[in-house]
């Protein structure tokens, strides 16, 4: 479900096309810092009370974490818009991304790119797997948020994100066969290649004069137009080895026909042969399945077999698992007996993709996120809420066998309260909870008894990272144990005695924070 960029993104409901804008923010997003009012307890991480950490700038108390659920079951409605029919006016260059200086040493990025790319491949095919990486994608945000795009990018990296996905629109790119327009895709993917982040990059939306004059969910005519601009694309961004073909092809909306041999036909396999014939070192993911099929669509488990019939040729199996209603977790709450496939019910989707496709295909989670109320009154869980299951999808993908990426959508609220509001930052820029969830997610594993095993990653950094646990106990803060060090990639399990009730954060002094808190159940 990921748009080229909101106002002209790409987000489809059964509305008429909205052509409008986003507004770009007017106020400076506030970063969440927790910081102490004692400086000298705060280096020790002991400060007084629950309201020792407080929002930096606020002066008020961060919201401890909990499970209460705001709002009742409810089937899913998706409110996003239409995607625009017209092209997209082209944007200024950043010349300080594209100036000769940044050009000489952006090839020099390849290898280090690649590096990245490289150890998802890696990964254990018989266990969980240790090298998932974790991203974010907002397009709006990226081009139009608050600050330069350099500022952003800047914020990209505080948060730990390893990866960025965003959508090269093909219709906008080439409004005419041949006369393509590389200004917005130079601007964001040299941004991101100069800031060390690795790009994940969706293809999406026919032009008009490859489908018969049809809006740009309508599959190409012919297969070789796709594949001539998949080809461009890689051969202009050597740098990028992961790419995405199309987007929810599964719902009417996104792909017409719907149907997977179509898919697989006219877009997945053309692009596929055409970037690995440019770049062999590329990895090219399909499905990229809504988790329901919705009128006139098809499940995720049927569009995967379609696919395996159709000999689709893919590296890794994309899959956006959303909940499908507020009362769903990352663990629990999926419907048993459906052919949807959420976060809750992962293994339904593993299991689909090593019948279709073999053990070693790889699985990408390319898009996931819960909405909060506010602003949300009818499928927003609470503040709380979103953080303590931003923490949990993490654990999630990372105990998943064959998971190798999992990205949350949106850095921040759109404006629009009907449309997503599934942001680590309000639309008015103020931090929410989730945002230390995403930087440092902090979850528990399991409990037997009074043994209770917790999980962690200090995302920002880089290399071992040392961390302190803390209890709440009898008012106040205290540490368990000695300050611990993190492994290379970052991660941390904890085994404690503890009981239902109690409370646990990280202090991690690189970062001068706190995690969120976790209560164990």
């Amino acid at each position: 479900m990921a748009p080229p960029s909101r106002g002209e993104d790409g987000r489809i409901t059964d509305s008429e096309p909205d052509s409008e804008e986003r507004t770009p923010p007017k106020r400076r997003v506030e970063r969440m810092a927790l910081v102490c009012e004692d400086r000298d307890a705060d280096d020790r991480g002991e400060c007084d009370g629950e309201g020792g950490g407080r929002e930096a700038g606020s002066g008020s108390a961060v919201e401890p974490v909990h499970t209460e659920l705001i709002g009742s079951r409810a089937v899913r409605r998706d409110p996003r818009p239409r995607v625009a029919a017209q092209t997209r006016r082209a944007r200024p260059a950043n010349t300080a991304l594209t100036g000769g200086t940044y050009r000489g040493s952006r090839m020099r990025r390849v290898a280090l790119l690649g590096v990245l790319v490289a150890l998802l491949v890696l990964a254990s095919t018989a266990s969980a797997s240790p090298y998932v990486r974790f991203g974010i994608q907002d397009d709006a945000w990226l081009e139009y948020g608050p600050g330069t795009l350099d500022e952003r990018l800047t914020e990209l990296r505080s948060l730990g994100v390893d990866v960025v996905r965003i959508t090269l629109d093909w219709r906008a790119t080439e409004p005419r066969a041949g006369i393509f327009d590389w200004t917005r895709a130079d601007l964001l993917l040299d941004g991101l290649a100069a800031h060390d982040l690795a790009p994940l990059v969706t293809l999406y939306g026919t032009p008009a004069w490859a489908n018969g004059g049809a809006p740009e969910n309508h599959a190409p005519t012919s297969a070789t137009a796709f594949a001539a601009f998949a080809r461009r694309a890689a051969q202009r961004y050597p740098f990028v080895r992961m790419w995405a073909i199309w987007n929810e092809p599964n719902q009417r909306r996104w792909l017409v026909p719907t149907s997977a041999d179509v898919y697989v036909r006219k877009l997945l396999n053309p692009a596929y042969a055409a970037i690995h014939g440019a770049n062999p070192q590329a990895l090219v993911a399909g499905g990229v399945t809504a988790p329901r099929g919705s009128t006139g669509g098809v499940s995720p488990v049927q569009w995967i077999a379609g696919m395996a019939s159709a000999h689709a040729r893919l590296d890794a199996y994309a899959h956006n698992p959303y909940p499908l209603d507020p009362g769903e977790t990352p663990t629990s709450g999926g419907c048993g007996h459906c052919e949807t496939i959420t976060m809750a019910t992962l293994p339904r989707l593993l299991s689909a993709v090593q019948r279709a496709f073999g053990t070693a295909t790889r699985i990408w989670l390319t898009e996931y996120g819960y909405q909060t109320n506010p602003p949300d009154t009818y499928l927003g869980v609470s503040y709380a809420a979103q953080a303590l299951y931003t923490s949990e999808a993490a654990l999630r993908a990372y105990e998943a066998p064959r998971v190798d990426l999992l990205i949350h959508y949106l850095v921040q609220d759109e404006p629009d309260v009907a449309r997503w509001q599934s942001g680590v930052y309000t639309a008015a820029g103020r931090a929410k909870p989730a945002l230390q969830a995403l930087r440092f997610p902090f979850a528990e594993e399991s409990r037997t008894g009074r043994r209770t095993v917790l999980w962690g990653q200090v995302r920002a950094g880089s290399g071992p990272q040392t961390y302190r646990l803390l209890r709440f106990a009898s008012g106040r803060w205290v540490r368990v144990g000695a300050d611990t060090t993190t492994t290379a990639r970052r991660y941390l399990t904890r085994a404690v005695a503890a009981t239902p009730g109690m409370r646990f954060r990280l202090w991690i002094p690189s970062q001068h924070t706190y995690s969120a808190i976790v209560t164990v159940r």
